[in-house]
């Protein structure tokens, strides 16, 4: 796993989640693919998948007076305060191998994940 990259904390809460230098630098590069600048990635936990919760990721503008926004050197995070609760100490990483490509959360709080690795309980 890569080493995190410098946080820029805003606000007093604590980091829902901490984006490592390879998950950073995928979403820099999906975010300039954008071209725009007000897009921060948010990441949300929501109700669903095959073991109760499921992780949603997607850029967004719109961000709420009550949202948590942290920033891993040019990317801003987003999360909402319920999702930071179930997400509380987790690793965003990205990896581009042959296997198990893409973006993976480390989540502590999870006691049980099912096999596609996109849900949890």
């Amino acid at each position: 796993m890569s080493s995190t990259m410098q946080t820029v904390s805003i606000g007093k809460k604590p980091n829902p989640v901490t984006l490592t230098d390879a998950a950073s630098a995928k979403v820099a590069e999906l975010l300039a693919q954008e071209g725009n600048d007000a897009l921060a990635l948010r990441i949300a936990v929501r109700p669903g998948g095959c073991s109760g919760f499921s992780y949603e990721m997607f850029f967004e503008a719109d961000i709420d007076e009550t949202d948590i926004i942290r920033e891993f050197n040019t990317v801003k995070v987003v999360v909402d305060e319920q999702s930071a609760d179930l997400l509380k100490g987790s690793t965003l990483d990205y990896s581009d191998g042959l296997q198990d490509a893409g973006f993976h959360v480390t989540n502590p709080n999870a006691t049980r994940t099912c096999g596609c690795g996109s849900s949890f309980s």
